[in-house]
């Protein structure tokens, strides 16, 4: 989560007048000042005057080393950031710790306790760094460069060091343009080492631009291009010295600050006011505790309010007039007054209900882990995140919405195929590949896209297939004009750029080392260019980093922003259902999409793209279940006009429906439910009791019909409830899919056979029994009743007065939002659809559908909180399927990438 939503920025400090003038202010204490001694005027050399209230830039930060702890072997890092990386001082006799300070006097060495593995993999994501140093070199004649700050495995193989050469500093940063050894190096210019205190910082841009300063004064500016992907997670983290003890420096550490980003030049200026002894901003900080606060209250505190408290104190029961679902009611409380009482769980009356046991009533009370999570909650002031309790949040199994490794489905393979190399290869994808099972109501679903041995044979032939009918030297000219083997580092360039449009991202060392080895195996067999060029894109087809979506994982814990390569291919699969184009692939190389106003018009630019529509259209194939049409085999007694083109037709109609209202109209999601307009073949409109206007899928106003109109009153959808228009089924439906309601499963033993109808009992009369009977009254009256309103539609949809018994049927009920203690009636179908289409809940709903379906996953308790930001965000917008996909985009869920361990 920003920053910039809770409070002031740090941007907006940096652009304060206040700030300007302090900035002023630093500058002139460094001239001279006027001092009187024997009535003459005397030029004396001031020391910095540092502004105690400019705060540190705190967003980024990686490592933190104050030097505050004063004495012992052991330098904390206090960047709050993964798992710390705390270092070792080798020869602790060597060193002396004074204010705020950590002199090295001898030649020592001061290593991190294990690799530096989160250094690595933030900075691999960002492709941007900053290395910042509060120093005092011990004399301005070190060399080698000496070793102030380095990330290294000897002399020869580093990430980064910050180093001293006589009088001035360098950085040696590894890239992919550059040496295993950071060379060629880049140097803060002459003269710029002296024997005071200095401010130090080397910053490089996500687009390669890097910048040294020294004491707030910028004095070097180049480029260090390629990406930052080569770093190695294996190598520590080193103060004073290199690893292998070789290039010792000596002098004070006052700061040490590694970011995972760039800083700017204001940013820069506004650490050197602060100091070095300027700690983490506390604007951040207390974003951090909110974040914190905020997502305890999401996945902790309010699954146990929905598992233990909901089902006496929702909106609806409400026992003691007490409602626990909501934040509002929730804080006033109920008959006997206010509950909970945010800083003070011993005087909240909640807390000692759950302490003596009295809540929950029934069955086992609250853990002591449980009740710890309640009181240490309700201590920190009882932050309450979510707006209501929605137990829909908590119904998925555990660890159902953790991240999983995303395999492409046969629509995203096929997709994928033809955007990187140009073959349309559905017809024997569809026939070879498995079909993909829908789970948690989406086919996209990670946890259910395994891969077995007959996934394996397919791809294979699949990958033959594909390089058979490729131009195959007309793709090798797009990354290299030259068309020899002979050449290792030709050779080794074109797997490269190749893997790089192939396997959506940068190879490593490793990859380019194996897949140029297939192109020089060929060489040596004698093979030609194209036949080395088509086996290697056989075996990058058949990479797990082309079937799969394969991102790395934050190390030690917490969150990271993904990399530039892993956003523009989680934009790509989100909007379009394929790989990123060359157009985005380039803002991802050249570190664009990390600034959100590019990122977002990006996404601006692919929603113009046709690709969006097609993969819109999926989403609401899946959430509507359509691919179970082509499969439909009614009884031929009941139902003898029913032909499978008739299911085609329905499947064509409700996506013709929807690219209308939702691409060409441009209308809210929420509009779906009584759209006055729907598309039918001749053949369809004759089921519907219309009289067809003319050949093939044309449009119909619907404006004059009373029972007509929105997706739940077409044939697609309505055939749901099987051949006799189950009530349960339809009922789950629009609970489920439309209101995010939840209803467990029927008790064991129960049987479940339909009762069928029969003169003077329709299947609603069968269901309103259903209703008032004891056992069963109380889960059916949440579902059942939501589908009354559809009562004269048959089990194909078509609409009668009368069923076959004659019975009168009827379309009156009542709508029950989960929720809400208050049933909405309604009189006709197109009441009930009105009802849907205005609800906010219904809203929320698409929302989470939406979302769903672009992250691959169920969502659970971790994500609640984003989630109802991306509504907001939305519904702000205008409610459109562009503007819900746009706020998914732009949303941490997938911006950032989380660990599994992080609540």
């Amino acid at each position: 989560m920003s920053a910039s939503g809770l409070s002031i920025t740090l941007r907006d400090l940096a652009d304060q007048p206040m700030v300007n003038e302090r900035r002023i202010a630093i500058g002139l204490s460094w001239c001279a000042v006027v001092a009187t001694t024997c009535g003459a005027m005397l030029l004396v050399t001031a020391s910095p005057a540092f502004a105690a209230d400019t705060y540190r830039v705190s967003v980024g930060l990686s490592a933190f080393y104050t030097f505050e702890e004063g004495r012992g072997d052991t330098v904390k890092d206090r960047s709050g950031s993964g798992k710390s990386l705390d270092l070792k001082i080798e020869k602790p006799s060597a060193v002396s710790w004074e204010d705020d300070a950590l002199v090295v006097r001898s030649a020592t060495k001061i290593e991190s306790v294990h690799p530096a593995t989160k250094l690595a993999e933030q900075t691999k994501q960002s492709n941007a760094w900053t290395i910042e140093a509060w120093i005092k070199p011990a004399n301005a004649s070190q060399k080698g460069p000496a070793r102030i700050v380095s990330m290294s495995n000897n002399s020869v193989q580093r990430n980064f060091t910050l180093g001293q050469e006589r009088d001035q500093y360098q950085v040696r940063l590894r890239a992919t343009s550059t040496s295993e050894n950071g060379l060629p190096e880049t140097a803060s210019g002459t003269a710029k080492v002296g024997t005071k205190l200095s401010h130090v910082v080397f910053t490089r841009q996500s687009d390669g631009g890097v910048n040294f300063y020294v004491d707030g004064e910028q004095t070097a500016s180049r480029k260090v291009a390629g990406q930052l992907s080569n770093w190695d997670g294996g190598f520590p983290l080193i103060l004073a010295n290199e690893r292998t003890s070789e290039r010792p420096w000596l002098g004070e550490f006052h700061l040490v600050a590694i970011y995972s980003r760039s800083l700017s030049d204001a940013e820069v200026s506004q650490n050197y006011a602060a100091g070095p002894k300027a700690g983490i901003d506390p604007h951040e900080a207390q974003r951090r505790a909110r974040v914190k606060a905020e997502q305890t209250f999401a996945t902790k505190v309010a699954p146990l309010f929905a598992r233990h408290c909901l089902e006496c104190h929702d909106s609806i029961s409400k026992k003691g007039d007490l409602d626990l679902s909501r934040k509002v009611d929730a804080m006033a409380g109920g008959e006997s007054g206010k509950v909970i009482l945010p800083g003070d769980a011993d005087r909240s009356p909640l807390w000692e209900q759950i302490v003596s046991g009295d809540m929950p009533p029934q069955g086992p009370g609250l853990s002591p882990s449980d009740q710890a999570v309640i009181k240490e909650w309700i201590d920190d002031g009882a932050v309450w995140s979510i707006h209501t309790i929605d137990p829909a949040v908590y119904a998925s199994k555990p660890g159902a919405s953790d991240h999983w490794v995303q395999r492409l489905t046969v629509p995203e393979y096929i997709e994928t195929v033809r955007s990187a190399v140009g073959v349309d290869i559905s017809e024997e994808a569809k026939r070879l590949l498995p079909p993909d099972l829908r789970a948690d109501g989406f086919s996209n679903t990670a946890y259910n896209l395994s891969v077995d041995l007959k996934h394996v044979e397919a791809y294979s032939q699949l990958a033959e297939v594909i390089v058979q009918r490729m131009d195959v030297l007309e793709f090798a000219k797009r990354f290299s004009k030259s068309q020899s083997l002979n050449t290792d580092a030709t050779a080794r360039k074109f797997v490269a750029s190749a893997g790089e449009w192939l396997l959506r991202g940068p190879l490593d060392d490793r990859e380019v080392v194996n897949y140029s080895g297939v192109l020089t195996a060929v060489a040596s067999a004698g093979g030609d260019y194209e036949q080395g060029v088509g086996l290697m894109v056989e075996a990058m087809l058949q990479s797990p980093r082309f079937i799969y979506r394969i991102e790395r994982q934050p190390d030690g814990g917490g969150s990271r922003r993904v990399t530039d390569f892993e956003l523009a291919s989680r934009m790509s699969y989100i909007l379009w259902g394929g790989p990123p184009d060359a157009v985005l692939m380039k803002a991802a190389r050249d570190g664009r999409l990390t600034d959100k106003d590019r990122c977002r018009a990006e996404v601006e630019r692919m929603l113009k793209d046709r690709r969006a529509i097609e993969r819109s259209k999926q989403f609401a194939i899946d959430w509507l279940n359509l691919s179970r049409l082509t499969n439909m085999q009614p009884n031929p007694e009941r139902f003898p006009d029913w032909t499978p083109e008739l299911g085609i037709d329905m499947h064509a109609e409700t996506l013709a429906f929807f690219e209308e209202l939702v691409w060409k109209q441009e209308r809210p999601m929420s509009d779906l439910f009584d759209a006055q307009f729907t598309y039918a073949t001749p053949r369809l409109a004759k089921h519907y009791g219309w009289k067809p206007q003319g050949n093939g899928l044309r449009r119909y106003d619907l404006s004059s019909e009373p029972v007509r109109g929105g997706l739940l009153t077409q044939g697609s959808v309505l055939t749901i409830g099987g051949d006799d228009a189950s009530m349960v089924t339809r009922g789950l439906f629009v609970m489920r899919d439309l209101l995010r309601g939840v209803i467990g499963a029927p008790p064991p033993g129960v049987d479940t056979t339909p009762v069928p109808p029969k003169p003077g009992m329709t299947h609603r009369d069968v269901a309103e029994d259903r209703i008032q009977n004891e056992s069963c009254g109380g889960c059916h009256i949440k579902f059942e009743s939501l589908a009354f309103g559809l009562e004269q539609f048959d089990g194909l949809g078509a609409f009668h007065l009368k069923d076959e018994f004659g019975n009168q049927l009827r379309s009156e009920g009542q709508l029950v939002v989960p929720g809400e203690a208050k049933p909405q009636p309604y009189e006709t179908p197109a009441d009930l659809m009105k009802l849907l289409s205005t609800s906010d809940r219904v809203r929320e709903t698409l929302t989470w559908k939406v979302t769903q379906f672009a992250m691959g996953r169920p969502l659970g308790a971790r994500d609640v909180t984003e989630v109802e930001r991306i509504h907001q965000a939305a519904t702000g917008a205008g409610g459109r399927y562009a503007d819900v996909v746009t706020a998914v985009v732009m949303s941490d869920l997938v911006q950032k990438t989380r660990s599994q361990d992080e609540p």
